[in-house]
């Protein structure tokens, strides 16, 4: 997806020592394929388009803003369907700062969300017609709205209703098992089959002949007893944790792995002056430089893989044009992220940014917000090693889903030689956290999704995006 939006123009504010009035080195093209790209074109029978002629008529029931169709039941915008969606599957408990009438309009209606949540029920929109996963494809083909009684509209804003679905799901056994996106509860498993791609799938039953074959060895008697990843589940007991060691193959690829990592702190200049204040296009000068080092990082890591023989120039082209937003926003979030969640919210800290540019903040800007601080907390709490890093940053790279590559079958089996490693350094080095890898894995596609969420944001609006989201991690991880 071309974009021909110019970075934002700003004061030079005569700070030469900050740094960041460079003119900003042009960004590579965004990824036009993979895991992300078929989410944001698959079409949600949950909602029906309205012809242009009639949209234009038409205007949203909860904002007044332009409408765009029939969504979860009643006339409304893209904004406020995605915003409802968002809420019922997060199952979030808003708080209105006022008398819980505040005015919605296509400008104020980001302001408070308790009224626009509530606003969304009491016009009846279909909570019902979400899927429970939070994905594509409505679950409810009914499109009507719906008339719920005060009581339960009550209950839902409070989010007793949440807590008593919950507590019926638990009761009979099920459990939670939307995607980390979804995350209504840190506990419940997520089922990797919901999110990662079905090609990558193994059957435990193959599981010894899938060794063999891409790790060239035999089997040692207590590899028998490990589970796929997705056999794993979050209400099936594991078997309790063995003493084992370290595959000897695994080791040396995965040392291969890390020889060819950069992990040195990152170059770019980001002290500035105490009482500097920064303008928007100096923060966005400075992201482009971050951008531009990482990436540099990134193609630099390619001609050291220890398979960089094993494929053509032209597969390493079309991988690294589709993913490299996916590993730089992998390797901030992880080895890097000292430095991301230090310097860098450190320099944003002293972005003030205008009022218009807080009201013409987009929804989608508001949806990778809250993806990315979840995945930096995910992150925090698993503290990811450099060897797993290593490990998930060359899984990620190898997808053999993107199109137009000439060894696809190649790319799958190097990618699940690096899934099997994965797994067996994980439950090698963290014998009693059992559900380690899958966690790991399930950042990933979240990973996908975010990068490719993120291509639809504005330029001018990413330092505003990044301001908020380093802020609130920093903030977060001080508090701790």
């Amino acid at each position: 997806m071309e974009r021909d939006e110019r970075p934002p123009s700003g004061g030079g504010g005569g700070g030469g020592s900050a740094g960041f009035l460079e003119p900003p080195a042009a960004l590579p093209p965004p990824p036009r394929n993979g895991f992300c790209q078929d989410e944001l074109t698959e079409l949600d029978p949950g909602t029906i388009s309205v012809p242009d002629d009639r949209a234009e008529q038409r205007t949203c029931l909860i904002c007044g803003d332009r409408a765009t169709g029939l969504h979860y039941g009643i006339i409304s915008c893209e904004g406020c369907k995605g915003f409802f969606k968002r809420s019922i599957c997060n199952k979030r408990v808003y708080r209105c700062s006022r008398d819980k009438n505040c005015v919605m309009s296509r400008k104020q209606r980001n302001r408070c969300q308790y009224c626009r949540l509530l606003k969304c029920l009491q016009m009846g929109m279909n909570r019902k017609a979400i899927r429970e996963d939070g994905m594509p494809g409505g679950r409810n083909k009914s499109i009507g709205p719906v008339q719920i009684s005060e009581e339960e509209i009550e209950r839902i804003m409070s989010g007793q209703e949440f807590e008593e679905e919950t507590n019926h799901w638990s009761n009979h056994g099920d459990s939670d098992h939307s995607s980390p996106g979804n995350r209504a509860s840190e506990s419940n498993q997520p089922s990797p089959g919901s999110t990662l791609s079905s090609s990558r799938s193994v059957e435990l039953n193959g599981f010894m002949t899938f060794r063999e074959q891409y790790m060239g060895m035999s089997v040692p008697p207590h590899y028998q007893y490990i589970p796929h990843l997705l056999s794993y589940s979050g209400h099936s007991p594991l078997l309790p944790p063995q003493a084992r060691s370290l595959d000897p193959q695994s080791y040396s690829l995965i040392h291969q792995l890390m020889s060819a990592e950069d992990l040195e702190p990152l170059g770019t200049p980001m002290l500035i002056e105490d009482g500097y204040a920064v303008t928007q296009a100096e923060l966005f000068a400075l992201l482009c430089r971050l951008a531009d080092e990482l990436l540099f990082r990134q193609i630099a890591w390619i001609k050291k893989l220890p398979f960089f023989c094993e494929l053509s120039i032209k597969d390493y082209t079309c991988l690294l044009s589709s993913t490299w937003q996916e590993l730089i926003l992998l390797s901030s979030l992880t080895v890097y992220s000292k430095q991301i969640f230090g310097e860098l919210a450190d320099v944003t800290a002293k972005y003030s940014p205008s009022d218009e540019e807080l009201h013409r903040f987009s929804d989608e800007g508001m949806e990778v917000i809250e993806r990315l601080i979840y995945l930096y907390h995910k992150f925090h709490q698993l503290k990811v090693s450099n060897e797993e890093y290593a490990c998930m940053k060359a899984i990620n790279f190898l997808n053999q889903d993107i199109r137009g590559l000439t060894s696809a079958s190649q790319l799958e089996q190097l990618n699940k030689r690096y899934w099997y490693i994965c797994q067996d350094f994980t439950e090698y080095k963290y014998t009693h956290q059992p559900n380690r890898f899958p966690d790991l894995m399930m950042c990933l596609p979240e990973i996908r999704y975010i990068a490719g969420k993120m291509v639809n944001v504005p330029l001018e609006q990413l330092p505003l995006l990044f301001k908020v989201v380093l802020h609130s991690c920093k903030t977060s991880v001080v508090k701790e």
